[in-house]
């Protein structure tokens, strides 16, 4: 039925009037009819959801009822007399609907439950489990704006049901005709026949208790605290507020606004928490009835000074204190305390001292702390003048009626001694006293995982004596009955308690940028000097004069960045930027979506043209959402520390400090840690831990909801149920605080005004709030990030200078050029940044990208999610005729992405374009889809179709499209939105990739030399890039000391090995070698070498390693001979040095250069080291082998045996797992390098083997089963074939060891051919006599050619099938007809 023929129904058919007016209003409106009868409502997040109104694609009775007859059919399907339970909110038509849908289950036999007044979702949840319900619907559309209703289906478990079960459902609701299918009965005499049933209150009761034990723990909050409820005029109001009545919670305010519920959301246009606009009601309120943060710091008081270092032992080295800020001077003086006693005092913990106590103590109320305090400690060492001296100082410090004595009572014996001298001192000195508990987790029943982090902290067991505890489970937060039970004799310092938070008032302003005044020169601001540099950038960037249009777009940016008032940070940036170009330190092209600016392409802060790529500025900064912005930058990662010391210097050190970040306990982590110190068997906490998927966001929760097998052990396993219970208490707290890799803060006055600070490690002063405290404070955060591939590029770019005779710049390549796209299409990606991993290697070989837009795309799509799009996108590529375009408009905007949504830029541009949106606000949805706001994104929809006049928007109709058009593009936006890629930033990567491309396939040896300099110090990756280089056909040549650099240098077609890489040889010892021979020439012997330098630079081991490398190969000495000589040339050196420093002369001085000759040292006729020693030195002194291989002679037998390379075991890149799987059996083929024996707790010896192939090394764990069997085999450079099952972990994967066979006893199998068996029987005694002069253990097999037979000969014919041999064999049977070929691994096992 088409949609028209639809529309006429439903006006044939339709009795309510609302429905009735709203169908014949639209008569003849195609547009119109077309909206709401193209397609039913959409079944999706476990139910249905839409705009109230008239039509199947509208929430309305009819649909209501057609979904209810199909839930009905599938209950009745699914179980015997099924019954439901129905909730329903407070939007408009819920009760209509609820009653609709209990009418029609009625009607078709199913039991209905139906709350009587409204309720909230969690309510329905509750009924059906309490009820034994088969299923059940609550009539919501939750966040969603008011125009909007639904119908959330769940399942009898009380969920909402899952994707299988709703596609039944689904198929149920489709085959149901909305007119001739559904059966209904009247609403009231379902509930007079008992068909229908209100839900008794015991339920409701039932509910509201098991919220209570949930959500609200009585001991949890004091009853008296003042609570602010916003509602957002939702149903949840009556429940909530029952709720925390029935808990004794007496202050409880809810906006007058939002009391009531109200379907019109009238005073919250938006229903969503999330949104800061729905709780600005409440935030106000909360404020009016005293809800406040009171912002204060426990710290440790040093004896003496903050700088002693041992005045006092163990507990005396400091003393604990309590200090609140009072008001915003106190909060200022806080940061500043606490950021001394981080910077200056700390000493096993931060320590301050009365010194700065004294300079700090305006606007702060100090409390005498627990019994580690000063004065309680004295006390307890019965020092009582001394208790009273130090109370005394504090007074005098922080002033009358800003200190007080703390009383403490958590059943300790001592704290009963410490409050009655309190209680005596405070009657003395006239100091009050306030009542406290010290609190160290939130719950009582907190206590336990409070134990286990302690435990995890000191490194301890809980099971463990002598440890760490906090004995009787006292320190919660207690409520105030619970405290006054406790102190019924201080009901002066109870009321102290609440007076302080009473003088607590500290406003802290957000948002007030911070940025530092950037010094101009004189006769110029800083706007006229930012536009002066951008407009002299402009015509060196676009020619003279530059475009019209380009230079409104500048005049944009700049008053965009001045209203914004963002001048002095460009300044800023460009200032460090344009440091770094002058010093020759390599700069990123961009990073972020600062590239999309041509304020920052006029500056050279990026090198990305705006223009030419379509990016849009807005993306950067957009007036419409005030938001710091934020330019990251990539410098050579060598380097990058002297552009942050220039900023320290220019700004002053006390104004530019790092970033704290704190890393927290991921799921798999918790889980290991917990079982550790529950002293749980490590093969049970390994099987858990590996039952949670390694997903970027995983939770314990998320993973017993994906992973059966983890939900079963959970539940059939109280030990697994305890261990994953306080896993989840402790999961995502913070763990230890580290730096952040690139963050740096500028601020415009000294930093400890606005945040406080920390010393991290190598002493660097670290912010103690995050990142995004930082940005929300309104200071200047910067990310000077280090990219290893830009020092690349540089050292690349110097050599091919050196090559060309004249200076090389990347910036002058074509990047157009065909031969480079090819070669990414061909999959030769190794070194080519961002493409070299195997995933992208073979997504660039589908792609054959073909220019740099096809690059960029690349980089966006390949990551998780927007991968499901890489077909649609390659087959846009591969055939143009292919791609559709939902409307013409789309085609400008999608071309170069083949008709894909690839970008957020795309979804910008789609919404201004085809619905007349701002680039500022087009920004804002581009932000809602990433963000998969729902409700904002259901407004947006309106806008985009409809259009909103009050906000500006002219949306799509008015514009030409069609509505059923409009809606379909706005569908895709939000399905390729969620994955869209910032283009700013994937442009700035290309750039970088091609960059890399060019470089590989143009100058290769150059850059493949730079790429072996980036990772000198990483053998496993020297190993990796030298294997492609031998596949590029690069050879590898030993460094040199006549030849070579610190890093890896070209010789000719060749890449010779660098000198940084030899033991021993650092750097500054290098630089002298080098520039001596620059200056006077090659160094022509030992002696000659050994006289250029000095012993500061040489040494024994210094020459040793040199020869083991083979740097000093050019000699042309052996390596031996050069290691039996060297002693006494260097003993020779010496002497003549010392001789000629004190002026004497030796005969040899006498002698002609010819005489001199003849006494020249004679090296020994020794040879050179063997291979295998010779590698085994290079190895020794480089970490691995240059001019060689051992593995190499076994190569073609490693290829077939193994299935897996050690690198294999090592986490991905990209993925951050290892290829090889847990559990699964793998064959590993290579020497070993190291072996660790260990005795077991039950004293059985077992080993940890590190095995080394060609690629790098993975560990092998060879348990007491079989290390009895293959001790022997065991010997460090040994040779070895390992069958075994991978175990991986979080970091990386190992081999537990099943079966071990050296490497060179593989049986073989010897085949020989012969024409028939009469020729094998004629030459059966020849071939008798060879086995019987070279028995061994490998079989025989004949084949006759003629009858195609095989024949094995008994293991007692076996034959050694070593080289001797098959000449004999060959002679006998002929050339062609003697084969020997290993037996696999298997076989070989099962033989033994």
């Amino acid at each position: 039925m088409d949609m028209m023929e639809n529309y006429k129904r439903w006006l044939g058919k339709v009795t309510e009037e609302d429905l009735l007016t709203e169908l014949k209003a639209i008569e003849g409106n195609e547009e119109e009819i077309n909206d709401r009868f193209y397609r039913d409502l959409e079944f999706g997040t476990g139910g249905l959801r839409g705009v109230i109104g008239a039509g199947t694609f509208r929430m309305n009775e009819h649909t209501v009822a057609r979904a209810t007859q199909g839930y009905s059919n599938y209950l009745n399907k699914a179980a015997k007399n099924p019954s439901v339970s129905i909730a329903y909110d407070s939007r408009n038509k819920s009760d209509i609907f609820a009653k609709t849908a209990a009418s029609v289950f009625a009607a078709n036999g199913v039991l209905v439950n139906i709350y009587k007044e409204l309720m909230p979702t969690p309510s329905l949840s509750y009924a059906v489990r309490a009820l034994n319900c088969d299923g059940g619907i609550v009539v919501t559309a939750s966040h969603n704006p008011a125009k909007y209703n639904g119908y959330k289906v769940y399942g009898a478990d009380g969920c909402q049901i899952t994707l299988e079960v709703a596609d039944a459902i689904l198929a149920e609701i489709e085959a149901v005709d909305v007119f001739d299918d559904v059966r209904i009965m009247d609403f009231e005499a379902g509930l007079s026949e008992g068909k229908i049933k209100y839900i008794e209150d015991d339920v409701i009761t039932g509910f509201i208790d098991a919220v209570s034990e949930r959500a609200l723990n009585p001991k949890e909050i004091d009853k008296n605290v003042s609570i602010v409820y916003t509602p957002l005029n939702g149903t949840g109001r009556y429940c909530v507020t029952r709720c925390l009545k029935e808990n004794g919670y007496t202050q409880i305010t809810i906006p007058k606004e939002q009391e009531m519920p109200d379907g019109n959301f009238t005073t919250c246009p938006y229903p969503n928490p999330e949104i800061r606009e729905a709780l600005e009601v409440g935030l106000k309120k909360a404020k009016e009835v005293g809800i406040k943060p009171i912002l204060g710091c426990e710290i440790y008081v040093a004896p003496g000074s903050r700088f002693d270092r041992e005045q006092g032992r163990g507990e005396d080295r400091y003393y604990h204190l309590v200090l609140l800020a009072e008001n915003n001077q106190g909060y200022k003086n806080l940061m500043k305390i606490v950021t001394r006693g981080f910077t200056e005092g700390y000493y096993y913990k931060p320590r301050v001292d009365y010194e700065v106590l004294e300079k700090y103590h305006e606007g702060i109320i100090a409390l005498s702390a627990c019994l580690a305090g000063e004065i309680p400690n004295k006390i307890l060492k019965e020092d009582f003048e001394g208790a009273r001296a130090a109370a005394n100082k504090m007074r005098d410090i922080f002033g009358e009626n800003n200190f007080f004595l703390e009383l403490q009572d958590h059943g300790i014996r001592q704290q009963t001694q410490v409050n009655t001298s309190l209680i005596r001192l405070s009657r003395e000195l006239g100091i009050p006293m306030v009542v406290t508990n010290d609190v160290h987790y939130i719950r009582e029943e907190d206590a336990v995982p409070h134990d286990l982090l302690l435990c995890i902290q000191t490194g301890k067991k809980v099971s463990d004596q002598d440890r760490m505890r906090y004995e009787g489970g006292q320190y919660y937060l207690k409520s105030e009955e619970e405290m006054q039970k406790v102190f019924p004799y201080a009901r002066e310092a109870m009321d102290n308690t609440h007076k302080i938070a009473e003088r607590c008032n500290v406003e802290i302003v957000f948002g007030e940028q911070k940025v530092p005044k950037f010094d101009v020169p004189e006769g110029y601001d800083a706007f006229s000097y930012l536009k002066e540099l951008c407009e002299t950038g402009l015509v060196k960037r676009y020619g003279d004069p530059p475009p019209q249009e380009l230079q409104e777009r500048l005049s944009y940016e700049l008053s965009t960045i001045k209203n914004m008032g963002y001048v002095d940070y460009f300044l800023i940036v460009w200032d460090f930027i344009r440091f770094a170009k002058s010093q020759g330190i390599a700069v990123g092209p961009g990073r972020g979506s600062a590239a999309g600016s041509i304020v920052s392409y006029c500056l050279e802060i990026t090198n990305i043209d705006p223009i030419r790529y379509q990016l849009i500025f807005e993306r950067f900064l957009n007036p419409e959402r005030v938001s710091m912005p934020d330019i990251d930058i990539d410098f050579c990662y060598e380097r990058r520390q002297e552009v942050i010391d220039y900023v320290y210097e220019k700004y002053g050190k006390d104004k530019v400090v790092q970033i704290v970040t704190f890393g927290t306990m991921a799921a798999r982590m918790a889980v290991r840690d917990v079982g550790r110190v529950l002293d749980i068997p490590y093969v049970q906490v390994d099987n858990v831990a590996k039952m949670i998927p390694m997903e970027l966001g995983i939770t314990i929760e998320k993973a017993l909801k994906s992973n059966p097998e983890l939900k079963q052990a959970y539940e059939s396993d109280d030990v697994v149920k305890n261990l994953i219970d306080m896993s989840m208490r402790l999961e995502g707290l913070p763990r230890h605080t580290s730096i952040h890799a690139a963050g740096v803060v500028i601020g415009s006055k000294p930093l400890d005004e606005f945040v406080p600070l920390s010393r991290g490690a190598d002493n660097v002063i670290t912010t103690q709030f995050t990142m995004t405290t930082i940005e929300e404070l309104g200071l200047l955060k910067m990310d000077f990030l280090g990219l290893r591939t830009l020092t690349v590029i540089q050292d690349a770019a110097r050599m091919i200078g050196k090559k060309l005779g004249y200076d090389f710049s990347i910036d002058t390549i074509d990047y157009d050029d065909a031969k480079v796209y090819e070669m990414i299409g061909q999959g030769k990606t190794e070194g080519v940044f961002q493409l070299e991993s195997a995933g992208m290697k073979s997504f660039m070989k589908e792609l054959k990208p073909t220019n740099l837009e096809d690059v960029i795309a690349g980089i966006s799509l390949y990551r998780p999610g927007p991968m499901d799009f890489i077909p649609k996108y390659i087959k846009g590529k591969q055939n143009q005729d292919s791609i559709q375009y939902t409307c013409p408009e789309l085609e400008e905007i999608l071309a170069p992405t083949y008709g894909c949504i690839v970008y957020q830029e795309q979804v910008m541009q789609i919404v201004m374009r085809l619905a007349g949106y701002t680039l500022g606000r087009s920004d804002l949805v581009r932000r809602a889809m990433s963000k998969k706001k729902g409700d904002v994104m259901a407004r947006e929809r309106q806008n985009f179709v409809y259009g909103n006049e009050e906000e500006g928007v002219e949306g799509c109709i008015k514009r030409g499209i069609p509505e059923e058009t409009a809606n379909k593009i706005f569908d895709e936006m939000i399905d390729f939105a969620k994955y869209a890629f910032n283009k700013s930033h994937a442009a700035a990567y290309a750039v970088v990739s091609y960059q890399t491309a060019w470089l590989r396939c143009y100058y290769p040896v150059e850059f493949m030399a730079a790429l072996l300099t980036s990772v000198i110090t990483n053998p496993k990756k020297i190993t990796e890039y030298i294997n492609t280089c031998r596949v590029m056909g690069i050879s590898i040549l030993p460094p040199d000391i006549n030849e070579g650099e610190a890093g890896f240098s070209v010789a000719g077609d060749s890449i010779r090995y660098g000198l940084a890489a030899i033991k021993s040889l650092g750097k500054s010892v290098i630089d002298v070698m080098t520039q001596e021979r620059e200056a006077n020439g090659k160094y022509k012997d030992l002696k000659d070498f050994m006289g250029r330098l000095t012993s500061k630079e040489i040494n024994k081991r210094t020459i040793e390693n040199l020869i083991k490398s083979g740097a000093l190969d050019s000699f042309g000495k052996t390596r031996k001979q050069q290691m039996l000589v060297y002693p006494v040339v260097l003993e020779q050196v010496n002497r003549e040095k010392k001789e000629s420093m004190s002026g004497q002369m030796s005969l040899f001085d006498f002698f002609s250069e010819e005489e001199k000759k003849e006494y020249e040292m004679q090296y020994p006729d020794v040879g050179e080291y063997d291979d295998a020693q010779k590698l085994a030195l290079e190895k020794d002194v480089l970490g691995i082998y240059v001019s060689g291989h051992p593995l190499e002679k076994y190569m073609d037998s490693i290829e077939k045996q193994t299935t897996a390379r050690s690198t294999d075991f090592e986490p991905d890149e990209e993925s951050g797992r290892a290829i090889v799987r847990d559990g699964q059996h793998y064959v590993v083929g290579g020497l070993i390098s190291n072996i660790t024996a260990k005795l077991t707790k039950n004293n059985q010896n077992m080993a940890f083997v590190t095995l080394e192939d060609l690629y790098g090394t993975v560990e092998i764990i060879v348990f007491p089963t079989i290390y009895q069997n293959v001790k022997s085999y065991l010997i460090e450079d040994n040779g070895l074939y390992v069958k075994g099952r991978a175990s991986v972990s979080e970091e990386s994967g190992k081999l537990i060891a099943e079966y071990i066979v050296p490497i060179d006893q593989i049986p073989k199998e010897v085949w020989i051919q012969t024409e028939n068996i009469g020729e094998f029987t004629d030459k059966q005694q020849g071939l008798y006599k060879i086995i019987r002069k070279y028995p061994g253990k490998d079989e025989i097999v004949i084949f006759s050619k003629k009858e195609k037979a095989i024949k094995r000969l008994p293991a007692y014919e076996n034959i050694s099938a070593k080289n001797d041999v098959f000449s004999e064999l060959k002679s006998l049977f002929g050339e062609k007809n003697v084969k020997v070929r290993e037996k696999s691994i298997e076989k070989s096992q099962k033989k033994r």
